[in-house]
């Protein structure tokens, strides 16, 4: 209930600043929608050319087969503008950080191969740059591209060590 309390909280402070029109903007990502993992952003204008992106998204959900890619993510942006805020081709400077577990899932590409077999568990850190173009669709509706690189420094305790004490604990009984 009481996770149910701070997410209203949030929400409703996010959706109140829709009175301010071009100063700031209220946003959520398709991508995670559509993986269903809770997301909410606001973009604050600072100047005529600058903004601050503030995004979080939470993945509380497991999966089949003790599957998990829990995470809390917090990831504030500084944007520049070409044009006018709001408007057309801009780059950005972020910093990101959260909490993450993961365990049982196959990455595509051959990246983080140790995640099939074993779960890792830790938090993350780092910055990156991002480039981006939002076209105007109606008075109070824009979509975004946004494309970004960066560094995540991660912290993890990895639960292999666990699982062989413990196989190594159930052969000696």
């Amino acid at each position: 209930m009481k996770k149910k309390r701070i997410l209203f909280l949030f929400v409703t402070l996010f959706a109140s600043t829709l009175l301010y029109s071009q100063v700031v903007g209220v946003k959520t990502n398709l991508v995670m929608d559509a993986m269903k993992i809770i997301n909410l952003g606001a973009e604050v204008g600072l100047s005529k050319k600058l903004t601050l992106d503030l995004y979080a998204n939470y993945n509380p959900w497991k999966y089949k087969d003790q599957k998990m890619m829990k995470m809390l993510a917090i990831q504030p942006e500084l944007r520049y503008w070409f044009c006018d805020k709001f408007n057309g081709h801009f780059v950005g400077f972020h910093v990101h950080g959260g909490v993450y577990q993961a365990a049982a899932i196959n990455m595509p590409w051959g990246i983080w191969p140790e995640l099939k077999d074993h779960r890792f568990k830790g938090n993350f850190f780092g910055a990156g740059i991002s480039y981006g173009y939002q076209w105007i669709l109606a008075k109070h509706w824009n979509l975004e591209g946004n494309i970004g690189v960066g560094y995540a420094s991660m912290s993890s305790s990895n639960a292999r060590r666990a699982v062989r004490r413990l196989a190594k604990d159930i052969r000696t009984i």
